[in-house]
């Protein structure tokens, strides 16, 4: 005697539970993909205001790496001085590592990975090995010789003052993009005045003032102002938009991928930037050239307008 038509039901039933079931788990797992993302974002948010409003480059440092504290399991603040790499902060050690990394000073000689990001001027991300990083300093982290390292470094007026170095489930997108917030930040800080120097040699004949000295002060903080805004722009583009930016460099049509942000950033930037200040460059242009077509204009696409004038 077959049981199938009494099972049948309850089959159906089991059937229909289970999907249920699987379309509320579904459900439930976009709303905490969802909600991941939009905490994510309010994170980046506040800690791009924080940066901003930090007064000078030692609060900077410090607010940085606090924000760069979310994006992953431990990061640490270098000043770069002349060949070498000296700590100053540091999260996610304990506190007689954070006590010994106060003191310790990294030739750029001992540390290729700090050396390499120093002068190439990008983020470098490398192994954890003494010859990378130093033999100091995985000693004092406790890096495994397998493990990862990303270095962020600060841009500051065609230099590197600064590195940021994050490990352990690093987030590298959002961190670059507040190390360049950051750099943006500490670029348009005034530099501190030289000491002055006594001397008994004679007053060197007056030079030509360079274009950037004639300028007057107001329009050289509009232009440092542009240049803030125009690297934020660029690296927004590229962290929120990551997909787009590929397809438009493999396709070689940025803007076709990403018109609508161009044309709004373009816009927002003759506003606020060329419309007040006659000797403004595009340096909204300059960034999307370097930071999203990798210093090749022709993959921004023939269909895009050009520098603004």
């Amino acid at each position: 005697m077959s049981s199938g038509p009494s099972t049948s039901p309850l089959r159906q039933t089991l059937e229909e539970r289970l999907s249920q079931l699987s379309l509320e788990v579904d459900g439930l797992f976009a709303e905490a993909r969802d909600r991941a993302r939009r905490e994510s974002a309010d994170q980046l948010n506040q800690a791009v205001r924080r940066i901003r409003q930090a007064a000078d480059a030692d609060e900077l440092g410090a607010t940085l790496l606090e924000a760069a504290g979310a994006f992953a399991s431990g990061a640490a603040w270098f000043r770069v001085t002349g060949a070498a790499a000296r700590g100053e902060r540091i999260r996610g050690v304990p506190q007689e590592a954070a006590e010994a990394f106060h003191a310790l000073e990294v030739p750029l000689s001992s540390a290729a990975a700090l050396a390499g990001a120093v002068e190439s001027r990008d983020p470098v991300i490398a192994a954890t090995t003494p010859g990378e990083v130093s033999e100091d300093l995985a000693k004092l982290l406790g890096h495994p010789p397998d493990g990862r390292v990303s270095i962020f470094p600060v841009v500051v007026r065609d230099r590197v003052p600064a590195l940021l170095y994050a490990w352990g489930g690093v987030q590298g997108p959002a961190v670059e993009l507040l190390t360049q917030v950051a750099a943006a930040a500490w670029t348009a800080m005034p530099e501190p005045p030289a000491p002055e120097l006594v001397t008994i040699e004679p007053a060197p004949p007056p030079q030509p003032a360079s274009a950037w000295d004639r300028l007057a002060l107001e329009e050289q903080r509009m232009h440092l102002g542009a240049q803030r805004f125009a690297r934020v722009q660029a690296a927004e583009m590229r962290l929120y938009q990551a997909n787009a930016v590929r397809a438009g460099r493999a396709g070689r049509n940025l803007y076709d991928t990403l018109g609508k942000s161009i044309d709004a950033a373009r816009e927002a930037f003759r506003l606020s930037f060329f419309a007040p200040c006659s000797s403004m460059v595009d340096y909204l242009h300059l960034e999307l050239v370097h930071t999203l077509a990798h210093d090749d204009p022709d993959l921004l696409g023939n269909n895009y307008p050009g520098p603004m004038v």
